[in-house]
């Protein structure tokens, strides 16, 4: 059983949304975007801990950018099948596993009312009011928040696994605990006798007493003494603390990442499904990655995944725990120009998954930082990341504060990191060299470059009328010719139709190449003044010692000369830059100027 769906009107920052779920999932957006808000509505449906006032929505609950009068939380559930379910729900569960739950609130008179309901549908025949959320007996929401009360947890599992583990002995083994429970006994009392007899502790109980029997005569015949209840036994099995031991020395366990692990861990061993459990648990966890490195972020996402055998629901700021994810699993969220909250591609999806043909099941860790990104600028390779990187902050383009994130798809294949982008509901701009090649076995030369921006823009379906269409196609028929000294005008024109159509999309091309247009701008002089301080250089030479080992070249070359990129600012290369800058500026209402 899983949730495969939820419904989400007027509450909080969910103006209407419908988001969809798999078995294992993982949520992940800004902060603020409504990541806990949606796991709440969960709650309130299905956490067994919610009482009758947090379901009395208040005023700030409701959506908050309209005059919203209702709220609307519903779930859809497949697959209940479970029989402890399915045994305590009858009427309520369809022939084919299908289980509606729905809380609706609304102002009346002033106050808000609110009603559960249930039912094999959200049809109104089926969906039926009921008393209360009833069924969170047999099934509900299990959740860990991010404010993790470590210790607590820790100490009060502790007794839970201890009597689990006391229950579950063999007869024999119950037999030499007993054994040794006696003789561990004998020697406590032996402590607790003579532990009084030290001069220290002898002196320091005649000095309380004395003290004390100035006060009252009323209990001059009871002595008070230093007892160190040894004794009670199950007492000092009940205060045994939580330690670590390398080799035969114990440690204290400091580090809050290591005591993440141990709660997590025994977490999960509770809230183990087993064949025999008498109600199905819906895992909620937020932000699991607290205080781990990224190894055991990896880890820890493949541990839960394993260990909690049903329908799991994280949230997460780690591209880590992003990267261990099944791309349809991915549920993003992010914030329109209205501030209200959307998901990307409904949810989870099997667009998401088809973006990813050709990088395989897993993500590497740069395309996933991008994920939680606003903006993404698409490049070549490592120097032109490097030279953007750089360039934004000297033109004040703040990438961190404006949430824009540079990517390099190593090569060419732009339409692959396109599609996934466009899934996810990131918007994105590109950066492509504007290359001429011979077509193999053919006596002709192909703008590569501008064919590169079409694929591009064909994946983003761009198109804005049937004209922009026709003119598109008819235009494309002409971006190749046979020889370098007589281009035919209809190819100058298709290649510069289509330099504009794909400039209005964020698709820039290259005059010629990053190398090439470096040369030709501002940092001309610069450039002359660290490949040819001699000035025994042609430009084409300068060009060329650019290009080999290009990343190690372009690293020393803005390490040099990072004061002068300032000069890039009304460049055709800082554009996107620019771009993303005031599209951000569109977005949240700021010019995302940090100068």
């Amino acid at each position: 059983m899983r949730i495969d769906r939820v419904y989400i009107k007027g509450f909080r920052n969910y103006k209407e949304a419908t988001i969809k779920f798999n078995k294992s999932t993982l949520i992940i957006g800004a902060n603020d975007v409504g990541k806990t808000n949606l796991i709440y509505a969960l709650q309130i449906l299905m956490d067994r801990g919610f009482s009758d006032y947090s379901f009395e929505l208040k005023d700030s609950d409701f959506y908050a950018y309209e005059d919203t009068r209702e709220v609307v939380i519903r779930a859809y559930l497949k697959d209940v099948v479970e029989d402890c379910v399915v045994a305590r729900l009858p009427g309520y569960i369809s022939d084919d596993g299908q289980l509606v739950l729905q809380y609706k609130a609304w102002y009346s008179n002033g106050k808000v009312e609110y009603q559960f309901y249930c039912g094999k549908s959200d049809s109104e025949e089926d969906l039926k009011e009921c008393a209360g959320p009833f069924y969170r007996r047999y099934l509900n929401i299990k959740y860990i928040g991010s404010r993790r009360d470590f210790w607590g947890f820790i100490n009060k599992s502790k007794m839970q696994l201890l009597n689990k583990a006391k229950l579950d002995r063999e007869a024999e083994e119950v037999e030499a605990d007993d054994t040794l429970y006696n003789e561990i006994a004998a020697k406590l009392k032996f402590v607790d006798e003579k532990i009084p007899e030290l001069t220290y502790v002898r002196s320091a109980t005649d000095e309380l007493n004395r003290e004390l029997s100035k006060l009252s005569i009323h209990n001059k015949e009871q002595q008070v003494l230093f007892d160190t209840s040894a004794m009670d036994l199950e007492q000092v099995i009940a205060n045994v603390s939580v330690s670590s031991k390398h080799k035969d020395k114990r440690l204290v366990i400091g580090g809050e990442g290591r005591i993440n692990q141990i709660y997590l861990s025994l977490w999960a061993t509770q809230n183990q499904q087993t064949a025999i459990s008498t109600e199905v648990s819906i895992i909620c966890i937020e932000e699991p990655e607290a205080y781990l490195h990224p190894h055991q972020q990896r880890e820890l996402a493949s541990y839960l995944g394993q260990v909690l055998q049903g329908q799991v629901i994280l949230t997460s700021h780690s591209p880590f725990i992003v990267s261990e994810f099944n791309p349809n699993s991915i549920i993003r969220l992010y914030k329109d120009e209205n501030s209200q909250t959307m998901v990307a591609s409904d949810g989870c999806s099997e667009a998401i998954e088809e973006g990813f043909e050709g990088l395989g099941y897993r993500m590497s860790v740069l395309p996933a930082e991008a994920f939680f990104a606003d903006y993404v600028i698409l490049v070549e390779g490592p120097s032109e990341e490097m030279l953007y990187r750089t360039l934004a902050s000297k033109i004040g383009v703040d990438l961190d504060r404006l949430n824009i994130s540079i990517l390099c798809v190593n090569g060419v294949d732009f339409v692959t990191y396109i599609r996934i982008l466009e899934a996810m509901e990131i918007r994105w701009s590109m950066r492509t060299d504007n290359d001429e090649i011979p077509v193999p076995k053919k006596a002709e030369i192909r703008h590569a470059g501008i064919e590169r921006g079409i694929e591009c823009f064909l994946a983003s379906n761009c198109f804005a009328n049937e004209e922009e269409k026709r003119l598109f196609n008819e235009h494309r028929k002409h971006l190749r010719y046979t020889d370098r000294n007589n281009i035919p005008k209809e190819v100058t024109e298709a290649v510069e139709w289509f330099k504009e159509l794909l400039d209005k999309h964020y698709i820039e091309i290259a005059d010629i190449d990053l190398e090439n247009d470096l040369y030709n701008s501002s940092l001309h002089d610069a450039l002359h003044e660290f490949y040819d301080p001699e000035d025994k250089l042609t430009g084409k030479e300068i060009v060329e010692a650019m290009k080999k080992h290009k990343a190690i070249n372009m690293y020393q070359f803005l390490k040099a000369n990072k004061d002068k990129l300032h000069l890039l600012k009304d460049s055709k290369i800082a554009e996107p830059l620019i771009d993303a800058k005031n599209v951000i500026g569109e977005l949240y209402g700021s010019d995302g100027d940090t100068e």
